[in-house]
């Protein structure tokens, strides 16, 4: 199978700058393609700047948390620290600064994947990209100017976003997509997650190891549906043990907003 571009003059058109996106891109480009990508926001996706790399950094800091909280029992005192409660928490996290580090992070992470493009020959657009025909891509670049690329090859990869629930409508300050979660600059006193996927189940157990108080909402009998049933059982025993309340079998029917807080509604009444 001929793995080649027939000449440079093919051109390959790519709307999405996630994982799936940035590597086909710099795979054509090495098969001597004309690459151009667009990517309404940065470099990297979601992936990078929102999901993976950010959920991961998030879970170093609160792994690091949980080892402080248990070095006790090594024989290792921190200065000032107080005994005569077990409660106590003898470290706390400044979520404005872990935050801070994580965007920093995922922002070096998105400049580096678009040097690497630049580097390769691809020409990365920041913009939106609509289909405009069998060979054709309308582009309206972040400045304002429009114009439409010719294509002999099209890649759509772009990627996927929180679905909004029409009973639980994120509002940026007390009701949040995963998304949103770095904004914050203050830990909540009590944090419910609604799903129990992979990504719930990271954030739920990062917030319970800073500190928070978390209920996590699984609808499903065990959390992380569809993965190894033995790890669910280990997992959810471990979220138990670090005094998450886990509630499964319980799907969220509303959630809305109050004046001390948020109120979630369980299809059971609860």
């Amino acid at each position: 199978m001929n793995t080649e571009f027939e000449s440079t003059a093919d051109r390959v058109v790519i709307i999405g700058g996630g994982p799936g996106g940035y590597e086909a891109a710099l795979v054509a480009a090495q098969l001597g393609a004309d690459v151009m990508l667009i990517e309404q926001n940065r470099c990297g996706g979601s992936a990078v700047l929102t999901d993976v790399v950010p959920s991961k950094s998030l879970i170093a800091t609160a792994e690091m948390m949980d080892e402080i909280e248990r070095s006790g029992g090594l024989g290792i005192r921190i200065e000032d620290a107080t005994d005569t409660e077990a409660d106590t928490r003898r470290v706390t996290a400044d979520l404005e600064a872990v935050n801070k580090r994580i965007l920093s992070l995922a922002d070096a992470q998105a400049n580096d994947i678009y040097e690497g493009l630049i580097r390769a020959g691809v020409k990365a657009i920041q913009g939106k990209a609509t289909l405009a025909g069998r060979d054709q891509v309308h582009v309206v670049e972040a400045g304002g100017t429009e114009y439409t690329l010719e294509a002999s090859t099209i890649l759509l990869s772009v990627g996927a976003h929180p679905r909004e629930l029409p009973t639980a409508q994120p509002d940026g300050e007390r009701i949040l997509t995963w998304t949103q979660l770095y904004d914050l600059d203050e830990l909540p006193e009590h944090l419910i997650v609604v799903g129990s996927g992979v990504t719930g189940a990271e954030f739920a157990s990062a917030y319970r190891a800073l500190g928070t108080e978390v209920t996590l909402v699984s609808s499903r009998e065990k959390v992380l549906p569809g993965q190894d049933e033995d790890a669910a059982d280990v997992l959810e025993f471990v979220f138990r043990n670090k005094g998450m309340n886990v509630l499964s079998r319980s799907r969220a029917a509303s959630v809305t907003r109050t004046d001390s807080g948020v109120e979630v509604v369980l299809a059971d009444g609860r």
